[in-house]
Protein backbone atom coordinates (compact mmCIF):
# COMPACT_ATOMS: atom_id res chain seq x y z
CA UNK A 1 0.00 0.00 0.00
CA UNK A 2 1.46 3.29 -1.15
CA UNK A 3 0.57 7.06 -1.28
CA UNK A 4 1.71 9.49 -3.68
CA UNK A 5 1.07 13.17 -4.18
CA UNK A 6 0.51 15.10 -6.94
CA UNK A 7 -0.63 19.00 -7.19
CA UNK A 8 -2.34 18.72 -4.08
CA UNK A 9 -3.78 15.52 -4.58
CA UNK A 10 -3.33 12.55 -2.71
CA UNK A 11 -3.61 8.82 -3.89
CA UNK A 12 -4.07 5.90 -1.66
CA UNK A 13 -3.05 2.73 -3.79
CA UNK A 14 -3.62 -0.99 -2.11
CA UNK A 15 -1.83 -3.67 -4.40
CA UNK A 16 -2.17 -7.12 -3.75
CA UNK A 17 1.28 -8.64 -2.53
CA UNK A 18 2.31 -11.24 -4.13
CA UNK A 19 0.97 -10.65 -7.89
CA UNK A 20 1.09 -6.69 -7.92
CA UNK A 21 -2.79 -6.67 -8.91
CA UNK A 22 -3.84 -3.13 -7.98
CA UNK A 23 -7.30 -3.83 -5.21
CA UNK A 24 -8.46 -0.27 -5.04
CA UNK A 25 -7.37 3.27 -5.32
CA UNK A 26 -9.00 6.59 -3.84
CA UNK A 27 -7.97 9.96 -4.15
CA UNK A 28 -8.32 13.01 -2.11
CA UNK A 29 -7.81 16.96 -3.03
CA UNK A 30 -7.91 19.71 -0.71
CA UNK A 31 -9.25 17.18 2.22
CA UNK A 32 -12.07 16.01 -0.16
CA UNK A 33 -12.74 12.83 -2.36
CA UNK A 34 -11.14 13.64 -5.68
CA UNK A 35 -12.28 11.82 -9.16
CA UNK A 36 -8.89 12.01 -10.46
CA UNK A 37 -7.34 8.84 -10.18
CA UNK A 38 -3.78 7.44 -10.64
CA UNK A 39 -2.85 6.37 -13.94
CA UNK A 40 -2.23 2.74 -14.89
CA UNK A 41 1.34 2.97 -16.02
CA UNK A 42 1.90 4.62 -12.38
CA UNK A 43 0.31 1.88 -11.13
CA UNK A 44 2.50 -0.38 -12.92
CA UNK A 45 5.39 1.68 -12.05
CA UNK A 46 4.88 1.77 -7.92
CA UNK A 47 3.93 -2.19 -8.55
CA UNK A 48 7.31 -2.57 -9.78
CA UNK A 49 9.56 -0.41 -7.64
CA UNK A 50 7.05 -3.14 -4.50
CA UNK A 51 8.44 -6.11 -6.68
CA UNK A 52 11.54 -5.79 -7.23
CA UNK A 53 12.35 -3.91 -3.34
CA UNK A 54 11.05 -7.33 -2.39
CA UNK A 55 12.65 -9.73 -4.03
CA UNK A 56 15.59 -7.50 -2.17
CA UNK A 57 13.90 -7.77 1.21
CA UNK A 58 13.18 -4.29 1.11
CA UNK A 59 9.70 -2.63 1.19
CA UNK A 60 8.57 1.11 0.02
CA UNK A 61 9.17 3.76 2.46
CA UNK A 62 5.82 4.54 2.44
CA UNK A 63 4.37 1.29 3.35
CA UNK A 64 1.62 1.87 5.88
CA UNK A 65 0.40 -1.53 7.15
CA UNK A 66 2.58 -5.09 7.03
CA UNK A 67 2.08 -7.06 4.23
CA UNK A 68 0.06 -4.63 2.64
CA UNK A 69 -3.47 -5.59 4.22
CA UNK A 70 -6.36 -3.75 5.52
CA UNK A 71 -8.35 -5.80 7.97
CA UNK A 72 -11.00 -4.09 9.73
CA UNK A 73 -13.81 -4.85 6.80
CA UNK A 74 -12.27 -7.71 5.13
CA UNK A 75 -10.90 -10.80 6.84
CA UNK A 76 -7.11 -11.30 7.72
CA UNK A 77 -7.42 -14.39 5.73
CA UNK A 78 -9.35 -13.14 2.22
CA UNK A 79 -6.13 -10.85 2.59
CA UNK A 80 -3.42 -12.86 2.98
CA UNK A 81 -4.45 -15.94 0.90
CA UNK A 82 -6.37 -14.30 -2.03
CA UNK A 83 -8.22 -17.03 -4.41
CA UNK A 84 -10.56 -14.60 -6.29
CA UNK A 85 -9.37 -10.95 -6.79
CA UNK A 86 -12.79 -9.63 -8.29
CA UNK A 87 -14.79 -10.91 -5.38
CA UNK A 88 -12.08 -9.48 -2.78
CA UNK A 89 -12.22 -5.94 -4.86
CA UNK A 90 -15.79 -6.14 -4.57
CA UNK A 91 -16.03 -6.49 -0.64
CA UNK A 92 -13.40 -3.96 -0.47
CA UNK A 93 -16.05 -0.94 -1.73
CA UNK A 94 -17.58 -1.55 1.66
CA UNK A 95 -14.53 0.05 3.16
CA UNK A 96 -14.38 3.38 0.63
CA UNK A 97 -15.86 5.58 2.50
CA UNK A 98 -13.63 4.92 6.04
CA UNK A 99 -10.46 5.56 3.60
CA UNK A 100 -11.63 8.35 2.06
CA UNK A 101 -12.64 9.64 5.57
CA UNK A 102 -8.99 9.20 6.92
CA UNK A 103 -8.08 10.94 3.46
CA UNK A 104 -10.52 13.96 3.89
CA UNK A 105 -9.83 17.02 5.79
CA UNK A 106 -11.74 15.11 9.14
CA UNK A 107 -13.11 16.88 12.35
CA UNK A 108 -11.37 13.95 14.26
CA UNK A 109 -8.30 13.46 15.59
CA UNK A 110 -7.63 9.92 16.55
CA UNK A 111 -6.67 8.52 12.96
CA UNK A 112 -3.05 10.44 14.09
CA UNK A 113 -2.95 9.98 17.86
CA UNK A 114 -4.46 6.23 17.94
CA UNK A 115 -6.83 7.79 20.76
CA UNK A 116 -10.30 7.14 20.53
CA UNK A 117 -11.86 10.81 19.80
CA UNK A 118 -14.47 11.47 22.51
CA UNK A 119 -17.18 14.10 23.87
CA UNK A 120 -18.07 15.18 27.25
CA UNK A 121 -22.21 15.46 27.61
CA UNK A 122 -23.19 16.70 30.91
CA UNK A 123 -25.12 13.72 31.97
CA UNK A 124 -22.91 11.13 31.58
CA UNK A 125 -23.38 9.01 34.39
CA UNK A 126 -27.34 8.89 33.32
CA UNK A 127 -26.08 7.99 30.33
CA UNK A 128 -24.08 5.07 31.36
CA UNK A 129 -25.98 3.90 33.42
CA UNK A 130 -28.80 3.18 30.75
CA UNK A 131 -26.24 2.43 28.11
CA UNK A 132 -25.19 -0.64 30.63
CA UNK A 133 -28.75 -1.84 31.24
CA UNK A 134 -29.30 -1.71 27.51
CA UNK A 135 -26.05 -3.37 26.91
CA UNK A 136 -27.38 -6.08 28.86
CA UNK A 137 -30.92 -6.23 28.45
CA UNK A 138 -29.82 -7.03 24.84
CA UNK A 139 -27.20 -9.65 25.61
CA UNK A 140 -23.54 -7.89 24.95
CA UNK A 141 -20.90 -6.35 26.93
CA UNK A 142 -19.53 -3.96 24.06
CA UNK A 143 -21.90 -1.03 23.91
CA UNK A 144 -21.42 2.33 23.19
CA UNK A 145 -23.05 6.25 22.17
CA UNK A 146 -21.46 7.71 19.08
CA UNK A 147 -22.11 11.27 18.40
CA UNK A 148 -20.35 12.47 14.91
CA UNK A 149 -17.38 9.49 14.91
CA UNK A 150 -16.86 10.45 18.81
CA UNK A 151 -18.26 8.29 21.52
CA UNK A 152 -20.02 10.07 24.52
CA UNK A 153 -20.60 6.69 26.81
CA UNK A 154 -19.20 3.54 26.45
CA UNK A 155 -19.37 -0.14 28.58
CA UNK A 156 -16.13 -1.11 30.11
CA UNK A 157 -15.69 -3.88 27.69
CA UNK A 158 -16.27 -1.65 24.84
CA UNK A 159 -13.67 0.39 26.42
CA UNK A 160 -11.09 -2.85 26.57
CA UNK A 161 -11.28 -3.35 23.21
CA UNK A 162 -7.54 -2.74 21.55
CA UNK A 163 -6.21 -0.32 19.13
CA UNK A 164 -7.17 0.16 16.23
CA UNK A 165 -10.19 -1.36 16.59
CA UNK A 166 -11.15 0.98 19.82
CA UNK A 167 -10.75 4.02 17.25
CA UNK A 168 -12.02 2.42 14.07
CA UNK A 169 -14.89 1.19 15.35
CA UNK A 170 -16.80 4.70 16.13
CA UNK A 171 -14.93 6.22 13.06
CA UNK A 172 -16.46 3.70 10.73
CA UNK A 173 -19.93 4.82 12.38
CA UNK A 174 -18.87 8.49 11.62
CA UNK A 175 -17.68 7.69 8.22
CA UNK A 176 -21.27 5.33 6.89
CA UNK A 177 -24.57 7.59 5.99
CA UNK A 178 -27.47 7.86 8.28
CA UNK A 179 -29.64 5.10 8.81
CA UNK A 180 -32.24 4.36 11.60
CA UNK A 181 -30.60 0.60 12.27
CA UNK A 182 -27.60 -1.11 10.41
CA UNK A 183 -26.69 -4.93 10.82
CA UNK A 184 -22.95 -4.66 9.83
CA UNK A 185 -19.72 -7.27 9.68
CA UNK A 186 -16.90 -5.86 10.94
CA UNK A 187 -13.31 -7.74 12.11
CA UNK A 188 -11.33 -6.94 14.95
CA UNK A 189 -7.55 -6.31 13.56
CA UNK A 190 -6.32 -7.60 17.00
CA UNK A 191 -9.56 -9.71 18.83
CA UNK A 192 -10.73 -11.02 15.71
CA UNK A 193 -9.30 -10.82 12.33
CA UNK A 194 -10.44 -13.85 10.84
CA UNK A 195 -13.92 -14.24 12.40
CA UNK A 196 -16.30 -11.06 11.77
CA UNK A 197 -18.43 -9.77 14.33
CA UNK A 198 -21.83 -7.67 13.86
CA UNK A 199 -21.89 -4.36 14.25
CA UNK A 200 -25.62 -3.33 15.39
CA UNK A 201 -26.54 0.41 15.24
CA UNK A 202 -29.62 2.08 15.97
CA UNK A 203 -30.27 6.11 16.03
CA UNK A 204 -31.39 7.60 18.62
CA UNK A 205 -31.54 11.28 17.61
CA UNK A 206 -30.35 12.37 14.36
CA UNK A 207 -26.18 12.36 14.76
CA UNK A 208 -26.38 10.49 17.42
CA UNK A 209 -26.45 6.09 17.40
CA UNK A 210 -25.92 3.41 19.99
CA UNK A 211 -23.64 0.79 19.04
CA UNK A 212 -22.99 -3.03 20.01
CA UNK A 213 -20.91 -5.40 19.07
CA UNK A 214 -21.75 -8.84 18.87
CA UNK A 215 -21.74 -12.40 17.59
CA UNK A 216 -24.35 -14.12 16.17
CA UNK A 217 -27.22 -12.90 18.60
CA UNK A 218 -29.03 -10.85 19.36
CA UNK A 219 -30.96 -10.53 16.18
CA UNK A 220 -31.46 -7.06 15.57
CA UNK A 221 -35.47 -7.39 15.41
CA UNK A 222 -34.91 -8.20 19.42
CA UNK A 223 -34.12 -4.31 19.85
CA UNK A 224 -37.47 -3.29 19.50
CA UNK A 225 -38.95 -0.15 19.73
CA UNK A 226 -40.53 -1.11 23.53
CA UNK A 227 -36.83 -2.01 24.74
CA UNK A 228 -35.33 1.17 23.27
CA UNK A 229 -38.00 3.34 25.12
CA UNK A 230 -37.55 1.56 28.43
CA UNK A 231 -33.73 2.36 28.31
CA UNK A 232 -33.91 5.70 26.52
CA UNK A 233 -36.97 7.51 27.08
CA UNK A 234 -36.05 8.48 30.84
CA UNK A 235 -32.77 9.79 29.55
CA UNK A 236 -34.39 11.73 26.46
CA UNK A 237 -33.04 15.00 27.56
CA UNK A 238 -29.59 14.40 28.31
CA UNK A 239 -29.56 12.44 24.54
CA UNK A 240 -30.52 16.41 23.38
CA UNK A 241 -27.40 17.79 24.90
CA UNK A 242 -25.43 15.11 23.05
CA UNK A 243 -26.17 15.98 19.64
CA UNK A 244 -24.42 19.22 19.22
CA UNK A 245 -21.44 17.98 21.31
CA UNK A 246 -19.89 16.94 17.63
CA UNK A 247 -17.33 19.55 17.09
CA UNK A 248 -17.15 21.27 19.91
CA UNK A 249 -16.74 18.38 22.25
CA UNK A 250 -16.60 20.25 25.54
CA UNK A 251 -20.25 20.70 27.27
CA UNK A 252 -22.10 23.95 26.54
CA UNK A 253 -20.65 27.14 28.89
CA UNK A 254 -17.02 25.12 30.01
CA UNK A 255 -15.20 27.96 30.82
CA UNK A 256 -11.98 28.04 28.65
CA UNK A 257 -10.15 31.66 28.16
CA UNK A 258 -11.15 33.60 25.39
CA UNK A 259 -7.31 33.41 23.42
CA UNK A 260 -7.84 29.91 23.23
CA UNK A 261 -8.76 28.95 19.59
CA UNK A 262 -8.51 25.01 19.55
CA UNK A 263 -7.50 22.62 22.07
CA UNK A 264 -6.08 18.87 21.75
CA UNK A 265 -6.21 16.76 25.46
CA UNK A 266 -4.94 13.28 25.19
CA UNK A 267 -4.69 10.77 28.44
CA UNK A 268 -2.39 8.57 26.93
CA UNK A 269 -3.12 5.67 29.52
CA UNK A 270 -6.66 5.46 28.36
CA UNK A 271 -6.17 6.03 25.36
CA UNK A 272 -8.99 8.74 24.82
CA UNK A 273 -8.44 12.34 23.48
CA UNK A 274 -10.91 15.57 23.35
CA UNK A 275 -10.02 17.56 20.19
CA UNK A 276 -12.09 20.98 19.40
CA UNK A 277 -11.70 24.05 17.17
CA UNK A 278 -14.51 25.40 18.11
CA UNK A 279 -13.82 28.12 20.93
CA UNK A 280 -13.65 31.78 19.59
CA UNK A 281 -15.15 30.34 15.89
CA UNK A 282 -15.73 34.17 14.67
CA UNK A 283 -12.02 34.47 14.82
CA UNK A 284 -8.92 34.29 12.11
CA UNK A 285 -7.69 31.05 11.53
CA UNK A 286 -10.34 29.18 9.91
CA UNK A 287 -11.56 25.91 11.72
CA UNK A 288 -9.87 23.97 8.74
CA UNK A 289 -6.87 25.98 9.43
CA UNK A 290 -7.33 25.29 13.45
CA UNK A 291 -7.63 21.35 12.85
CA UNK A 292 -4.01 21.91 10.44
CA UNK A 293 -2.49 23.52 12.81
CA UNK A 294 -2.91 21.46 16.06
CA UNK A 295 -2.19 18.15 14.23
CA UNK A 296 1.49 19.67 13.05
CA UNK A 297 2.17 20.88 16.27
CA UNK A 298 0.76 17.08 17.89
CA UNK A 299 3.59 15.19 14.89
CA UNK A 300 5.90 18.00 15.93
CA UNK A 301 6.29 17.35 20.08
CA UNK A 302 5.14 13.95 19.83
CA UNK A 303 8.62 13.59 17.22
CA UNK A 304 10.79 15.54 18.89
CA UNK A 305 9.66 16.49 22.47
CA UNK A 306 7.55 13.81 24.11
CA UNK A 307 8.63 10.43 23.65
CA UNK A 308 6.20 7.69 23.04
CA UNK A 309 4.99 6.19 26.40
CA UNK A 310 7.86 3.03 27.65
CA UNK A 311 6.35 -0.52 26.59
CA UNK A 312 9.01 -2.90 27.41
CA UNK A 313 11.33 -3.11 30.86
CA UNK A 314 14.25 -2.23 29.43
CA UNK A 315 12.46 1.04 27.75
CA UNK A 316 10.91 1.67 30.97
CA UNK A 317 14.17 1.75 32.67
CA UNK A 318 16.06 3.74 30.15
CA UNK A 319 12.63 6.01 30.66
CA UNK A 320 13.51 6.39 34.26
CA UNK A 321 17.30 7.27 33.90
CA UNK A 322 16.61 9.62 31.15
CA UNK A 323 12.92 11.42 33.07
CA UNK A 324 14.81 14.56 33.78
CA UNK A 325 15.82 14.88 30.44
CA UNK A 326 12.42 14.79 29.20
CA UNK A 327 10.77 18.23 28.71
CA UNK A 328 7.15 18.94 30.16
CA UNK A 329 6.24 22.00 28.12
CA UNK A 330 7.28 23.65 24.71
CA UNK A 331 5.49 26.53 22.56
CA UNK A 332 6.08 27.46 18.71
CA UNK A 333 4.97 30.67 17.54
CA UNK A 334 3.98 30.89 13.83
CA UNK A 335 4.96 34.13 12.34
CA UNK A 336 6.55 36.69 14.15
CA UNK A 337 7.24 37.15 17.63
CA UNK A 338 5.73 39.87 18.23
CA UNK A 339 2.56 41.01 20.36
CA UNK A 340 -0.06 40.85 18.32
CA UNK A 341 1.21 38.69 15.56
CA UNK A 342 1.47 35.07 14.80
CA UNK A 343 -0.57 32.49 16.95
CA UNK A 344 0.76 30.56 19.28
CA UNK A 345 0.93 26.25 19.96
CA UNK A 346 1.97 25.42 23.45
CA UNK A 347 2.38 22.12 24.86
CA UNK A 348 2.09 20.80 28.31
CA UNK A 349 2.25 17.14 29.67
CA UNK A 350 1.96 16.09 33.32
CA UNK A 351 1.44 12.83 34.82
CA UNK A 352 -0.58 10.68 31.76
CA UNK A 353 -2.32 13.96 30.03
CA UNK A 354 -0.94 15.83 27.50
CA UNK A 355 -2.42 19.00 26.39
CA UNK A 356 -1.82 20.86 23.47
CA UNK A 357 -2.97 24.58 22.85
CA UNK A 358 -3.67 26.84 19.68
CA UNK A 359 -3.42 30.08 21.17
CA UNK A 360 -4.62 33.48 19.25
CA UNK A 361 -2.02 35.94 18.72
CA UNK A 362 -2.85 38.23 21.28
CA UNK A 363 -1.93 36.11 24.18
CA UNK A 364 1.55 37.23 25.01
CA UNK A 365 4.22 34.28 24.84
CA UNK A 366 5.39 34.40 28.56
CA UNK A 367 2.01 33.51 29.80
CA UNK A 368 1.71 30.34 27.67
CA UNK A 369 2.68 27.89 30.50
CA UNK A 370 0.47 29.34 33.17
CA UNK A 371 -2.22 28.86 30.13
CA UNK A 372 -2.03 26.13 29.42
CA UNK A 373 -1.88 24.77 32.95
CA UNK A 374 -4.65 26.47 34.14
CA UNK A 375 -6.58 24.94 31.30
CA UNK A 376 -5.33 21.37 32.01
CA UNK A 377 -6.20 21.57 35.67
CA UNK A 378 -9.60 22.85 34.59
CA UNK A 379 -10.06 19.71 31.87
CA UNK A 380 -8.69 16.94 34.05
CA UNK A 381 -12.03 16.32 35.89
CA UNK A 382 -13.50 15.54 32.15
CA UNK A 383 -10.59 13.04 30.94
Amino acid sequence: MGEEGTEGTVHLLCLAASSGVPLFCRSSRGGAPARQQLPFSVIGSLNGVHMFGQNLEVQLSSARTEDTTVVLLVGLEELTNIRNVERLKKELRASYRLVDSFLGDSERIGDLTQCVDCVVPPEVSLLQEALSGFAEAAGTAFGSLVVSGRVVAATESWWRLGTPEAVLLPWLVGSLPPQAARDYPVYLPHGSPTVPHRLLTLTLLPGLELCLLCGPRPPLSRLDPQLLDRWWQPVLDPLRTCVPLGPRALPAGFPLHVDVLGLLLLHLELKRCLFTVEPSGDQEPSPEQRRRLLRSFYSLVTAAHFPPEPGTPEDKAEDAAQRAQVPRACYLVSGPEEPGTGWRLVALQLGPRRLLLLVSAQSPTHGLRSLATHTLHALTPLL
